[in-house]
Formats: C-alpha cells, structure tokens, sequence
C-alpha cells in the first residue's frame, strides 16, 4: 500500500515503546501476561504514564484505576476529544491488543506539540482499566467507571484465588471509596477515537492495512452453574447419575450449532472457562460452573437465540436431574460508530491515498461504553491471520504506523472544531 503523502509521527519512537511496554509482563518469546490490577499492570501504568508526561500532558490516575494525560487547548470548558484505549491484558495475551491505541494516542499527540499545534478543546489520553475482563469475569470495569456505568456488587467480584476487586483496586493504589463522590459529567465528552487491532482476519484478507470500523456487535455474557450429585464413578449406575457435567457438554455443544445456524451471518458463541467439583477422575462430577459468550451484530436475532439457548439448557437439567442459575454478567446491545467521524477518517485516509474498508468489530472495546457518552469511532490496524489473545498475534509496523498516522490526522482535524 502506497502512502503519497509523509507521515508525521515519529514511528520509531511509536515502537521502541511498544517493545519496551511488552517486557513488562512478558511471556515467552512475544506473549504478555499483564491482568488488570496486578503489580504488571500497575508497572505497565507507570511507564505509560512517564511517556504522557514526555509528550506534555499532565497525568493522574481515577479512582477506577484508569490512567489519564491531559493536554490543554485552548478553551478547557468545552468538549474534550478523548483517544485511548487499554494496556491490561489476557493471561495468554499478546502485545499489540489495546497497546497501539494507548501509545498510538500518545504519539499523536506528542506529534501536534512538537508541531506547534494548539488544539481547540483539551486533548484526554485514556488507558482505561480492565477491558479485558478475564481476572473478574466482567470486562470494561474501568471506561464504565468513569461514565458512572458500573453495577452493584461489582467491589465484591472476586479472582480465582479469592482476591475481590476492591481489594485489587486498593493494592493497585487507588481507593475505592473515591467512587461515592463521582458523578460523571454529561456532555463532558465531545468524542472518542479508538485505535486497535482488528483481531480478525477481514483486513488481512482484503490486502488492506487498516479499516474504518461500523460498529460493534452486542456481546451477552453468563455465567452458568449446574449442579447435581457426587457418586463414585465405578458404581453408580449410567441411567441414575445426576452429572453435571454432562449436562455442561450438551450446553456448549448446543451453543456451537445455534452460532452456526445462519452460516453468512456473523454471530459467534464461545465457552471459554469451566471449573469441575470436585475435579476427581472417580468421582461423578457434582457442580460445573462455565462462562457463555454469544454476540451479534443484529439484537433481535441475537435475542432469538438467546431464549432458544435458554430452553437448551433446561432441557439438558431436566434430562439429567440438575439444578441450574444463570448469572448476567454483560448484556450490551450493538453500538453503530458516529457518521461525521467515519467521514473525518475516510477524508483524512485519503489525503494519506489509502481507501480503508468499513468493516464491524466482532470484539467488544473501551469504545463500546463511550457510545453511550459520545459519538465514536475506531481506526483498526490488520492483524497478521487474524489472531489475538495469543502470543502469536502480531500487527506489523507499517500498518500501525499507518493506523496512528490516521489517529494523528483525524485527532488534529476534530480539534481544530470550535465547540467540540
């Protein structure tokens, strides 16, 4: 892909930070292990935080633990243009995933000051706390912290070793009781730009370095809990075991078949943990708990099968004798991308002689939660396969180069509106 125009950002500088942030926490060769709230991440958090500082913004961390470098414009009372987006990882995670829209950011910005430039509205750069979600089983803890979307009991959610997240959040610095005077203010935000990976292999397959994102597909999270009875595994008789786990299977084999009951249309249905008691290769298992990821682009057939989902796993208890819960953890509906910013980043990408594709994000992001704010908008930057949550992944430097050239451009071009 040939770019007619020169790029501003200093991509060496964009990349030597990327290798140096993924050395903290790092897993084998390429892999990064950084969970939210861990000492990893709160180192991550620091170095982050002395390169906002290095690009002349002043910086603090919120009570929900995300991480914010200001650079002032010229008039703080209107709408602030917010980019961003996380460094906490997965366990098994790589480390382009949220880390190119935290630095990218930062390097957009650092680009306008050493530039010269002004902007109109104060500039936020955002590294949002637990996106991931996979500590706590519940995701976007910090980005709906700060827009005063966070639910009850969420303090009391706790790790696999029993660690709650207030107690997290309290050895990771920040104190929680700061959330009772928090009100977030509305119209606060004029807009948010995200830059990402794609984590899919739509860009990759096109020949495309980056994409304009539509939107973001609606992901409902459970978590489910079966349970029925504890008997030797050599003596009970097949037809009056209560197995819970049994029961568990035909559940995730179900939600595999219903995901793929329209073959063209994007929906996807994922069990991704599952805990056995009391996890003896002689004993019937007794409680099975796993987590249930579906999501869709379209709600209302993403509705459909949730209610056929439903049915699926009573009838699975009923035929085994077990007893079941369904706990929500997330229910989000699709969120479209803001039109005016589509067209700020297809004008700016052309000015650069790239078309991007529109493409939607099947993953949900920091972004997701902003829709309810502000307008949005994401930038996404081709992945090597597709892959992600794997140390594997892998975005090359010319393409996030020319992601956050984008971010760059399309950021100055929004700052330069009165009003926000």
């Amino acid at each position: 892909m040939k770019v007619t125009t020169p790029i501003h950002i200093n991509s060496k500088r964009l990349h030597d930070r990327i290798y140096k942030l993924s050395q903290i926490g790092k897993i084998g060769e390429t892999g990064v292990c950084r969970l939210a709230l861990s000492k990893e991440d709160r180192a991550g958090v620091e170095l982050v935080k002395s390169w906002m500082e290095e690009a002349w913004m002043t910086t603090r961390i919120d009570p929900f633990g995300n991480l914010i470098g200001v650079l002032e414009g010229r008039d703080p009372d209107a709408p602030v243009l917010m980019l961003g987006s996380h460094v906490d990882s997965q366990p098994y995670g790589g480390r382009y995933d949220g880390v190119i829209g935290v630095l990218g950011a930062i390097e957009a910005v650092q680009t306008m000051v050493e530039a010269g430039y002004e902007p109109e509205m104060n500039i936020e750069v955002v590294a949002f706390c637990d996106e991931e979600g996979c500590r706590f089983n519940k995701g976007l803890f910090g980005v709906r912290g700060m827009t005063g979307k966070l639910e009850e009991g969420e303090l009391e959610r706790t790790d696999k070793n029993g660690m709650t997240r207030r107690e997290a959040l309290l050895e990771f610095g920040c104190d929680p009781a700061g959330f009772d005077g928090y009100t977030f203010e509305e119209g606060r935000i004029g807009a948010f730009l995200e830059l990402h990976i794609e984590q899919g292999p739509v860009l990759e397959a096109k020949g495309e370095p980056i994409g304009i994102v539509s939107g973001i597909s609606g992901p409902l999270w459970w978590t489910v809990e079966m349970t029925g009875f504890a008997g030797h595994a050599g003596s009970v008789p097949m037809p009056m075991r209560q197995d819970a786990l049994v029961g568990c299977a035909k559940v995730i084999v179900a939600l595999n078949e219903l995901a793929r009951q329209e073959p063209d249309a994007p929906t996807v249905g994922t069990v991704g943990s599952l805990t056995v008691f009391p996890d003896s290769r002689n004993i019937i298992p007794e409680r099975v708990s796993f987590t249930v990821d579906l999501r869709d682009i379209d709600l209302e057939r993403r509705n459909g099968l949730e209610e056929q989902l439903r049915m699926l796993i009573d009838d699975a208890c009923l035929e085994h004798g077990l007893s079941y819960t369904i706990r929500e953890d997330t229910n989000s509906e699709p969120r479209f991308c803001a039109d005016w910013l589509k067209d700020v980043l297809r004008h700016e990408a052309a000015g650069m002689g790239l078309t991007p594709p529109e493409l939607m994000s099947g993953p949900f992001h920091d972004s997701l939660t902003m829709s309810y704010v502000c307008d949005y908008s994401m930038i996404f930057v081709r992945c090597k396969e597709g892959i992600s949550h794997n140390p594997k992944e892998y975005a090359a430097p010319e393409d996030i180069q020319l992601g956050t050239e984008l971010l760059y451009r399309a950021a100055r071009k929004i700052s330069e509106r009165k009003g926000g």
